[in-house]
């Protein structure tokens, strides 16, 4: 087991456990999910890194990363809408990023088939960084807003505008994927 596999792991065992202290009451509550949201979300980066740095990288890596980052942000964005944090509206743009997860999972499946890659670009780093934030944001509750509250914009204020910037950056980054994924179905059709 590599180093970059053994945080992939890591980050797929702390979900869980964030589930579960997401229904501590108070302080606590708003305190342990934000620290181990925090903490899973740098293992993402650092795990890549790490694979790029040592040249660690592995099939196993390949296999799990993605599967480790859809669980840890459906977890969160399923737990943030139950408890109303987000709602209204504000539930599309959770939708639209769940979707997309899910569309691109299969995507890439399909993608696979054929050996083509599809690389992470800046901009889907971009947008991983935003959702990552917003959720941090939004999961420090009422805590977060005694912390920020700078006149109009609270906590929650801020980390629901990082959340519609990163389901933005959600629906630009898939349709790329998926003008990439169509392009090379219909090129594949064409030579059957």
């Amino acid at each position: 087991m590599k180093i970059p596999n053994i945080l992939t792991i890591g980050r797929i065992i702390i979900v869980p456990i964030f589930v579960l202290s997401f229904f501590i009451p108070g302080f606590f509550g708003d305190l342990i999910p934000f620290f181990l949201f925090v903490l899973a979300s740098f293992t993402d980066f650092l795990d890549g890194l790490l694979a790029r740095l040592f040249k660690e990288e592995s099939k196993l890596g390949e296999l799990l990363d993605p599967i480790a980052d859809k669980i840890l942000v459906a977890a969160a964005l399923i737990l943030l809408v139950m408890n109303g944090t987000i709602k209204n509206y504000e539930v599309i743009a959770a939708i639209i990023i769940l979707t997309r997860e899910i569309l691109i999972s299969g995507l890439r499946e399909f993608l696979a088939k054929g050996s083509v890659k599809m690389p992470v670009t800046s901009l889907s780093k971009l947008k991983t960084f935003l959702q990552m934030l917003s959720i941090s944001i939004l999961l420090t509750g009422e805590s977060g807003n005694k912390l920020i509250n700078f006149q109009d914009y609270n906590a929650q204020t801020i980390g629901i505008i990082l959340l519609w910037l990163s389901s933005f950056l959600t629906l630009y980054t898939g349709y790329e994927y998926i003008r990439k994924g169509i392009d090379h179905a219909i090129s594949e059709d064409n030579k059957s």
